[in-house]
């Protein structure tokens, strides 16, 4: 069985994190999300890959290789326009050379199902239950066929969903062929299976678990869940006076200072310095090289390689980019007052809880202070004692 990955598309929603690598790439648990998908896949029995890549594919190509580092082959089919899911697919076909599962790169889904979709009829899609099926393509089943799938529908008829995951044969190739632009000018691949739903010839395979990284704040759900099997290790230096409750995993060249407090889960990667006095609490993940100093706080958070938050900072529920500078005492809230959800930039997070988005490379001057919802693009700049909320762009720089 061969896999195809679709990790061509940039994740316009995930700006601005994705300005300067593919969504793919971006990391839960401290490795890209699509290796996590790969490696559940390998999991499930599978070792020949096919990645469909287009935007940022240098990092993809650069981290994956030929697959030999993870004991799998990858060969990689560039889609040089992102014009639609059945196009995606379709840049596969000369390399696939019988039944083939197709895996959308962007979610989090378990070895076990993999491998039922395997050992599934095809053509077969999976299928699974979210509480606001309006954002995806809403599917009825009979008898275990797919007998409607309507996409973004205003008035969704089921609670179950396109999961976006698949078994086709190469037969799928031809209906793909006779797909013809939508009304937004891409090549869906929906309008192939509608044909296999009108026939009814489409199973279905309803994932034990499965989440989709849409936005940005789904990254901290993914994150937790991706470490719930954490295993403890130390591979750094821990002073006298740390304490560590839970599982905690420390990466190669780090150094864990006195009086510093982690709660696990919680992932610390390679050659970052931590404390004095630092208090990291559970399902967070700081990357490679990162310093988080004395008498900061983090929780619930992902922190990319690179970033420093080195004196009394707060950074709660929060997506931090890489190469950030918090300046002393500069915090970010994380609760309304009145605790309703949190919006950001307009969009209904189904938060309570949740701090900011902060993109690449952004300076915070001392005593700054975040709202909460508030998303930075990145290179952004911001003088001491700012007060900052909303959407803020690329290079924004406030004195």
């Amino acid at each position: 069985m061969e896999c195809v990955v679709l990790a061509a598309g940039e994740g316009k929603r995930m700006r601005p994190l994705t300005a300067k690598r593919p969504k793919v790439m971006l990391p839960l648990a401290n490795r890209p999300m699509m290796e996590h998908l790969v490696l559940a896949a390998r999991d499930a029995g599978i070792t020949d890959f096919i990645f469909i890549v287009g935007y940022g594919e240098r990092e993809i190509r650069r981290h994956f290789g030929d697959g030999a580092g993870w004991g799998i082959h990858v060969e990689y089919a560039p889609q040089r326009h992102q014009y639609g899911t059945a196009d995606a697919v379709r840049a596969a076909q000369d390399l696939v050379t019988g039944p083939f599962l197709v895996l959308n790169g962007d979610m989090v889904i378990r070895s076990p199902d993999i491998a039922n979709l395997c050992s599934a009829k095809s053509p077969c899609m999976s299928i699974s239950t979210t509480d606001h099926p309006g954002d995806y393509g809403v599917v009825l089943v009979e008898n275990g066929f797919v007998i409607s799938l309507e996409e973004k529908s205003k008035q969704p008829k089921s609670n179950l969903i396109n999961a976006g995951a698949y078994h086709f044969s190469p037969d799928i190739f031809d209906l793909i062929s006779k797909v013809r632009p939508s009304p937004r000018g891409e090549l869906e691949l929906t309008d192939a299976l509608d044909v296999l739903v009108a026939e009814r010839k489409l199973h279905s395979y309803h994932l034990s678990y499965w989440m989709d990284v849409g936005h940005p704040w789904d990254m901290l759900d993914a994150n937790a869940t991706l470490m719930d099997d954490l295993r403890p290790g130390n591979s750094g230096t821990i002073e006298e006076g740390v304490s560590l409750r839970g599982p905690v995993m420390i990466g190669e060249g780090s150094v864990i200072k006195s009086g510093t407090y982690i709660e696990g889960p919680c992932i610390i990667g390679r050659n970052c310095r931590i404390g004095p006095h630092a208090y990291i609490r559970g399902t967070t993940s700081v990357g490679d090289e990162c310093h988080i100093g004395h008498c900061s706080e983090i929780k619930n958070s992902v922190i990319m390689n690179g970033t420093k938050i080195p004196h009394f900072n707060y950074v709660g529920d929060s997506i931090i980019g890489a190469g950030c500078n918090f300046g002393a005492g500069t915090k970010i809230a994380n609760l309304r007052h009145d605790h309703g959800n949190i919006r950001v930039c307009g969009n209904d997070t189904r938060r309570e809880k949740f701090g900011a988005v902060i993109g690449d490379d952004v300076q915070f001057g001392i005593n700054c202070s975040i709202n909460v919802g508030s998303m930075i693009g990145s290179n952004a700049q911001f003088a001491p004692n700012s007060f900052i909320e909303g959407c803020i762009g690329d290079k924004a720089i406030i004195r």
